[in-house]
């Protein structure tokens, strides 16, 4: 550890703790591959799909804007494990017994939810791949429960590698489709442009955009998957940040070629497809009658892997958290990010009482849907979880719990601000979209 001049605390010396730079490398890359394989699930390529089969490539900038918004967050995030030492339920807990409360009651309804939603959306591929096996409930059960006993049984490193063939998987079957459809290179570069829609809620459309690109509370993930790495000290930092930005280049890459896909496919075909992962399906059927079905297949192939690394990243990365907050929650002291490394959170009971929740009272949700009230706390708990990251992230990165050296400079501070300013509009947005005369 480093005190708050930055300089090496007797502790570290006398651990022998090696904190001398590394130098950024290929052969480190990991937790970034995790967090772009989590951040990017079936609704981001939707959203994707969408917004090229409305607007063209006319938003193709925000979709770059929104990767650069996430690699603020998550570089933010990896720095106060890094130059702490300490998780980032640590610093949240200094700031108050109300970011604890946040986090319980964000975490309970949150994975209850999206438990459900994970499974269903691994689901919907497999059910169209093999149409006849099973109904789509029992392809959903089978997801999380494969999905339970690879996290329950398996360490960080196996978890990393099983995420990096599935992210390969989804790599080649998006650039392939972008490739495919024959996109128009010179509206792709006019659609770098700053330029808005003419069209109704165009600003509101924009924001929704760069605010869905890759990641929720992955980001927040993202510090434990660095630790878990075994990267615990600063020593480490230049590693990070080049690992955070191949992440969200990566991501990137994703939602650009999903953006191609519907700007060629979709848009001058004057074709619409509904929102959520069942548009993906659409997609299918449209790709089948344009290229044949073995193009459709091998669709449905990348979005199962994009589906099922969603699944298995929040299984993984948010159960690490749940712990992280029960550990210190029931120590009431400093948690560092050695315990992480050292593969124990992975092997206590809250890490795995976090896993069955995710996994088996969603269950319950896929044969009788999705209770209202509980969807439109889901839906505002979500919503407000990046705009909480945000400004806890500024706090923590400006005040002496974070040593002088590794503090936010102005253009950390600006990225942070501008992510807290977009999240904050989106999730008053959504707040306000919501039925509340209904709800009570």
């Amino acid at each position: 550890m480093t005190d708050t001049t930055g300089n090496p605390t007797d502790t570290e010396a006398a651990s022998g703790i090696d904190s001398t730079p590394r130098k950024s490398s290929w052969r480190y890359i990991g937790p970034g591959i995790v967090v772009a394989a989590t951040g990017v699930g079936a609704g981001d390529l939707v959203a994707t799909l969408i917004a090229g089969s409305n607007f063209g490539y006319t938003l193709l900038w925000a979709a770059i804007v929104g990767c650069l918004v996430k690699i603020s967050l998550a570089e933010a995030a990896g720095r106060w494990h890094l130059s702490t030492g300490r998780t980032l339920f640590d610093g949240w807990a200094s700031l108050g017994r109300w970011t604890t409360w946040f986090f319980v009651v964000y975490a309970v309804i949150w994975g209850f939810v999206y438990g459900a939603a994970a499974m269903s959306s691994s689901a919907l591929p497999l059910q169209a791949l093999f149409p006849h096996v099973m109904d789509l409930e029992w392809w959903g059960i089978a997801c999380g429960l494969v999905g339970l006993v690879f996290v329950w049984f398996n360490k960080y490193e196996v978890f990393e590698k099983v995420m990096t063939v599935l992210v390969g998987v989804m790599f080649v079957v998006t650039v392939y489709l972008a490739i495919r459809v024959t996109p128009n290179l010179g509206d792709a570069f006019a659609g770098l442009l700053p330029v808005l829609p003419d069209e109704k809620d165009s600003i509101l459309n924009t924001l929704g955009l760069i605010g869905g690109v890759g990641g929720t509370i992955t980001l927040a993930a993202y510090g434990y998957w660095v630790n878990a790495k075994g990267w615990t000290n600063t020593g480490w930092m230049k590693v990070m940040r080049f690992d955070n930005r191949v992440a969200y280049a990566t991501t990137g890459i994703f939602v650009v070629a999903m953006l191609f896909v519907g700007a060629e496919l979709l848009h001058s075909a004057n074709v619409a497809i509904a929102s959520g992962d069942k548009g993906l399906i659409q997609l299918s059927d449209i790709l089948e009658a344009e290229y044949g079905s073995a193009t459709a297949k091998f669709f449905l192939i990348g979005f199962f892997a994009t589906s099922f690394t969603s699944l298995i990243g929040v299984w993984h990365g948010v159960s690490l958290m749940f712990a992280d907050f029960v550990a210190r929650s029931r120590a009431r002291s400093t948690v560092r990010g050695e315990e992480v490394a050292s593969g124990a959170r992975e092997r206590s009971w809250p890490f795995r009482a976090y896993l069955l929740w995710l996994t088996f009272p969603p269950i319950v949700l896929l044969f009788q849907g999705q209770p209202f009230r509980l969807i439109i706390l889901y839906g505002v708990l979500g919503a407000a979880f990046l705009p909480f990251l945000a400004a806890t992230l500024i706090w923590l990165l400006n005040s002496s719990r974070t040593p002088a050296k590794w503090r936010n400079g102005p253009l950390s501070n600006a990225m942070l601000a501008l992510a807290g300013v977009l999240f904050l509009v989106l999730c008053v947005k959504q707040i306000w979209d919501q039925p509340w005369a209904d709800f009570f």
